[in-house]
């Protein structure tokens, strides 16, 4: 009988790990990715986007630093298994390199060989496998973007894109009180990047305010970096500037228009963030991932 149970008790706890496992592949682009060589027939499978992921994903097992404000920054420091090298910087690898083995260097090869092999092919592979879910978290704010202190009983104005003279949502009266919850991303320039929430409760904004009205210590923030491409909409979609909760329209962007993508963030889903103008004015905003003529790419990939 103590046999039986032993058996019983053992199965349980190997039952109530498998979930566990599960969980913890899902947070992997290709989960074995460090352990055995890939070929080439599986990774056609995926899609050219996810594929940049794929090989960045064996750096970032490595602790590779990517710079604050790309998609890879803002796709990896979600994940719990990431830590950065303290050591490194945006520009210098080289404990990361150091420690990628035989098996890794080949995959990130034959990962970069095959989306070359696409891009000669014009294809994205769209119907290839996309990204993983991203983790769930309690605040449906984009990754990254982290709780800083401010100095209360302060209000300033916030404006979509870090210029005076860019598009200020709220019929042109956006403005953050210090006396809420305010998360930030980092600096562009003279600006900070945050997201906070609306007098209205129920709606979360992103948008600039500039650091040299702001009281009080500013908070200990990295340089922003974007990409700065030039694409076009594919569809016809909403550009917003709460990708947090509501993903209320600032505007309607036609297929066609021309705007420039500067990173994707993720909080459940993933978000294109891209600068257009509306009324004639510099905006910045989001739409879904998928909505823009943009690929993945890499510094090191050849175009």
């Amino acid at each position: 009988m103590k046999r039986f149970l032993g058996w019983v008790l053992l199965l349980a706890l190997m039952a109530s790990l498998l979930p566990a496992a599960g969980l913890g592949d899902q947070l992997y682009v290709i989960p074995d990715s460090d352990k055995r060589e890939l070929t080439r027939k599986e990774l056609w499978e995926y899609q050219a986007d996810t594929l940049f992921y794929a090989f960045n994903e064996i750096y970032a097992r490595h602790g590779y630093k990517f710079e604050t404000g790309s998609r890879c920054y803002n796709w990896f420091t979600q994940m719990p298994w990431y830590s950065p090298n303290q050591s490194e910087s945006s520009t210098n690898h080289h404990e990361t390199y150091s420690q990628c083995s035989t098996i890794e260097n080949h995959n990130v090869d034959l990962i970069k060989s095959v989306r070359r092999e696409m891009r000669a092919m014009h294809t994205t592979n769209p119907g290839g496998k996309g990204m993983p879910t991203p983790p769930a978290q309690n605040v449906n704010r984009p990754r990254g973007f982290e709780y800083v202190s401010l100095q209360s009983g302060q209000k300033y104005p916030v404006y979509s894109a870090p210029s005076t003279q860019a598009y200020r949502a709220n019929n042109g009266k956006a403005t953050v009180s210090t006396n809420g919850a305010v998360y930030a991303l980092g600096y562009d320039g003279g600006w900070m990047l945050m997201l906070y929430e609306a007098n209205h409760a129920g709606q979360y904004r992103v948008g600039y305010i500039q650091t040299s009205g702001i009281k009080g210590q500013l908070p200990g923030l990295d340089r922003l970096s974007w990409e700065s491409t030039p694409c076009e909409v594919l569809t016809g979609v909403q550009l917003t500037d709460d990708p947090a909760l509501t993903g209320n329209a600032l505007t309607y962007l036609p297929a066609g228009t021309e705007v420039t993508y500067l990173t994707t963030m993720y909080n459940d889903t993933g978000w294109d963030y891209i600068e257009t103008t509306i009324d004639g004015l510099q905006a910045r905003g989001f739409v879904p991932t998928g909505s823009l003529s943009v690929e993945a790419m890499g510094e090191d990939e050849e175009k």
